[in-house]
């Protein structure tokens, strides 16, 4: 830079008078003594030493160590940079300042020492003035003379934070050298008449606006022309801190002395920038996957080796320096993406259900995945379980806390799935239930499908039981719940084809033919087939269900009084009933029953139709009682009836009923174990 004509002008009488003021005034306090060469031409150097001094000879000839104890080199550029900053601004103070406008176009030119040991020489004028006033109001030249002093300080400080405010760009090694030394002097300084205040606080502050305006440079893309434009944003912004950073550790660090914390004071504006980018950043966030760009920067990419612990930021970079963002901060962005995640997740199941529709139902195709070479299951739980398993794996790269909410979001949102799979696809089964046999086996399939695959579902959500026990919990009893309503329908279906058959049962036509008989016995194997292709534990409870109603239709029609039986047809009655009952204890113990309890009935009831007395008749009662305690009298007449129909005429008084009542009475201070009779209407 050069100064122009009337500044040179004004510089070269300066330079007259202070040859002048050396040659007759050597006597004179140092800091009166100022030569022509202190004023234009001994600038600061790196090394804060006059050139060709002895000192500055030695620095050259310093190596790596010290050899005097073996110091690393930075210690003795440290002790270097002790002493230079313990010179002071002193020994060049000119006697006399230039004029205000001539400091000011100083400072415009950045002749920052010159200026600064002008500003320094009117602030001890001014100080010389007023104790030479002593308890006399001031004049109103030098009231003047302090407010010019006070708007240069404030220029002063206006350059220099200037210039640390782009040391990143392109201010000068040596400027900034400069500026930092005079900030340090001003410090040093504090407290001084007419000075200001707080030159280290400003000079940070400075420094956190160079960075601001750095960092704001960073390229930010809409969500509408890039759909990673968070990511790729804080990944630039991250690359920019670590460039910024290095800078200031190999080349920043080295033009200030030492008593700057220079690193820390960078590191700290880049903590301060970050947490307030990423709060106004908050507000334009609206998807999952931007919010967890969010989180995966400020928890794990910014303290990672990708940006602070960068290995080029080491050692000066530690632990303590750590970005440490509010609680609440992080917690809100915590459960907005849990949020989000939960209405992905709806829609996502949302979407196996229609896969489901149109590739399944729609087609009436067959399920493919057979599981264990027996047990037919959908894709259902499979793409459940692995949605779930990304979600858990993805959140827990962030933290384990965010994986333990994810997973209990995940299962939350999940109870409500068996409900509305269980609907939709009651809106397509019933068109399977037509005449059409194929159609109701496939619908028969469907159930058993799809029971086995939430049985799947349930077993294998047991993994997140420690993570979300309450969660598991309430997940499993609505599976539970949808498996039964599944179980439930076969059932009924069941119900529903035995049905037609039922009627003839019991009756003259029955002694005479097994073809109804054989029907029901051909239901019973096919969903005995249902049942070996269904997993435990509702292959067990299916087998019950169809164990127990079929031997209830079976008793029931002996029970309605639609046939009696006489002489040899008792016989016969007892020989076809127990022959029935032996196929149907056989079928249901392939099956898997374990209603034992049931197996006694029909033998009970075969013998007391066989009997030809009734005192034989007295005999077998106890132990039929003590069987099946929850028979009634009228139900006991039914049997009675369907042997002889003579013997309910007078029932009352018939021995064998008052027999049993007897027994009945003796019996009722007693739980029984099992109910049957009680549940036949």
């Amino acid at each position: 830079m050069a100064f122009c004509c009337s500044c040179m002008r004004t510089l070269a009488c300066f330079r007259s008078q202070a040859e002048d003021d050396n040659d007759d005034n050597e006597a004179k306090d140092e800091d009166e003594n100022v030569t022509l060469k202190n004023v234009t031409s001994l600038r600061f150097k790196t090394d804060g030493t006059p050139e060709g001094s002895g000192e500055e000879t030695k620095n050259k000839k310093r190596v790596w160590m010290d050899r005097t104890n073996g110091t690393p080199q930075r210690a003795v550029e440290e002790r270097k940079n002790s002493q230079r900053v313990s010179d002071s601004f002193i020994s060049n103070i000119p006697h006399k300042a230039l004029s205000v406008s001539e400091i000011n176009e100083l400072l415009k030119n950045d002749y920052l020492k010159e200026a600064y040991v002008n500003l320094l020489s009117l602030q001890r004028e001014i100080r010389r003035e007023r104790e030479a006033l002593g308890e006399t109001t001031p004049l109103v030249e030098l009231s003047n003379k302090e407010k010019d002093l006070s708007q240069l300080c404030k220029t002063l400080r206006k350059r220099l934070t200037d210039i640390v405010q782009h040391s990143c760009d392109s201010t000068s090694k040596e400027l900034l050298m400069l500026a930092a030394r005079i900030i340090q002097e001003q410090e040093n300084r504090e407290g001084d008449p007419g000075g200001m205040r707080g030159w280290m606080d400003a000079w940070k502050a400075a420094v956190k606006d160079g960075v601001t305006e750095t960092l704001k440079g960073v390229h930010l893309d809409s969500c509408e022309d890039n759909a990673s434009w968070l990511a790729v944003h804080l990944g630039l912004l991250g690359k920019v801190i670590v460039e910024l950073l290095e800078k200031v550790k190999t080349e920043l660090v080295t033009s200030y002395p030492p008593s700057f914390p220079v690193f820390d004071t960078y590191v700290s504006s880049c903590h301060e920038f970050v947490e307030e980018h990423l709060r106004e950043l908050r507000g334009k966030v609206t998807e999952r996957k931007d919010y967890y760009a969010m989180l995966d920067f400020a928890i794990n990419s910014y303290h990672s080796e990708k940006i602070l612990f960068r290995p080029s930021l080491q050692p000066e970079m530690n632990e303590q320096k750590a970005l440490v963002l509010p609680n609440d901060f992080l917690e809100e962005i915590k459960q907005k993406y849990c949020n989000c995640l939960q209405k992905d997740l709806h829609t996502l199941l949302s979407n196996i259900i229609k896969v489901e529709h149109d590739d399944v139902w729609k087609k009436k195709g067959m399920p493919q995945n057979i599981v264990d070479g027996r047990f037919p299951s959908s894709e259902i739980h499979i793409d459940i379980l692995k949605i779930i398993a990304e979600f858990a794996e993805i959140s827990r790269k962030i933290d384990g806390n965010l994986e333990k909410r994810v997973l209990c979001c995940c299962l939350e949102a999940l109870k409500h799935f068996p409900k509305r799979f269980e609907e939709e696809f009651s809106k397509q089964n019933s068109s399977f239930l037509g005449s059409d046999v194929l159609d109701s086996c496939l619908w028969a399939t469907y159930h058993v499908t799809y029971i086995n695959s939430f049985i799947s579902l349930k077993e294998q959500m047991e993994r997140y039981r420690d993570s979300c026990p309450d969660q598991e919990d309430r997940l499993g009893m609505e599976v539970d719940r949808l498996v039964l309503r599944l179980r439930k329908a076969l059932l009924e279906q069941f119900k529903a084809e035995i049905e037609p058959y039922r009627e003839s049962l019991m009756t003259k036509k029955w002694l005479k033919t097994d073809n109804e008989f054989k029907e029901i016995v051909n239901r019973i194997e096919t969903y005995s087939a249902y049942n070996k292709s269904m997993k435990p534990p509702p292959a067990q409870s299916f087998a019950n269900d169809l164990h127990y109603h079929a031997v209830k239709a079976y008793i029931s029609e002996l029970l309605k009084e639609k046939y009696s039986c006489k002489g040899r047809k008792n016989d016969l009655g007892a020989a076809k009933i127990k022959n029935q009952w032996d196929q149907l204890r056989k079928l249901f113990s392939e099956m898997g029953s374990t209603l034992n309890w049931l197996h006694p009935l029909g033998d009970h009831l075969s013998r007391i139709i066989e009997q030809k007395n009734e005192k034989d008749i007295k005999k077998l009662l106890p132990s039929f009682v003590e069987d099946y305690p929850d028979i009634s009298k009228k139900q006991l007449s039914a049997i009675l009836y369907f042997r002889d129909r003579g013997i309910v005429r007078y029932s009352k008084l018939h021995p064998v009923i008052r027999h049993f009542t007897e027994l009945i009475q003796s019996s009722e201070k007693k739980n029984p174990e099992h109910t049957f009779f009680s549940d036949i209407k």
